[in-house]
């Protein structure tokens, strides 16, 4: 089977390029807009919660008048599996072994995309950072097939200031693992993205709070 971490190398405009043999294996520009439409959609219905008062509590300890919980999306038939295609489509010229983040808000994200490399012929893991050592057998802190100088992405449903993937990435590298990337799912547009980048990161967001909130804005019409 070919693996997502030895795709053909290839020239193109004196650019390097990444490509699978099998064309089908990415999918089109046009299949990646309507598909982060429709996610865009369901995680607006589903996931996005909004009030006139701050009546959210976040991690960080403050109170927010909207909430965005994706594992109402991410843990649905439909939204798992574009999540996945969209997840794929973004990292497959990367060339990483695996890709995962800080349990739970990774999990199904990290999983889907590694199912969707799976049915395109490719081998990708999945890996689970615990927010705590495993207290019996091997005590790891990173489940799944990956070792020390293996590329991956680091992935978080939601951030805020950060906070959760910044500790994933920590976990990441003190296990040895080289992070190429960190995506996320939403941004909630404060300071999150800012400090990932600080940390020497680069950080890409599928959907911002500006967007959720105007898709909310187009549906309550």
């Amino acid at each position: 089977m070919t693996t997502l971490a030895g795709l053909k190398k290839s020239e193109f405009i004196g650019e390097p390029l990444f490509v699978v043999m099998q064309q089908d294996n990415f999918l089109s520009k046009n299949n990646m807009e309507n598909n982060k439409l429709l996610l865009k959609k369901i995680l607006t219905e589903k996931s996005l919660k909004v009030s006139k008062d701050p009546i959210f509590p976040l991690a960080s300890g403050k109170l927010s008048d909207f909430y965005v919980d994706c594992k109402m999306t991410t843990l649905f038939s439909k939204g798992l599996d574009l999540v996945g295609k969209i997840v794929f489509e973004m990292i497959a010229p990367l060339n990483v072994k695996g890709i995962g983040g800080l349990t739970l808000g990774a999990d199904p994200i990290a999983n889907a995309t590694a199912m969707i490399a799976g049915q395109k012929g490719l081998d990708l893991f999945s890996f689970v950072i615990r927010k705590e050592p495993k207290k019996h057998g091997l005590m790891k802190w990173i489940e799944g097939g990956i070792s020390a100088g293996d590329r991956v992405v680091v992935i978080d449903d939601v951030i805020t200031t950060g906070g959760s993937a910044i500790q994933a990435i920590d976990k990441a590298k003190d296990a040895g693992l080289v992070i190429v990337k960190v995506i996320v799912l939403v941004d909630r547009e404060e300071g999150g993205r800012e400090n990932i980048r600080n940390r020497g990161y680069e950080v890409e967001s599928i959907f911002s709070k500006s967007e959720l909130m105007e898709e909310y804005a187009k549906l309550s019409k």
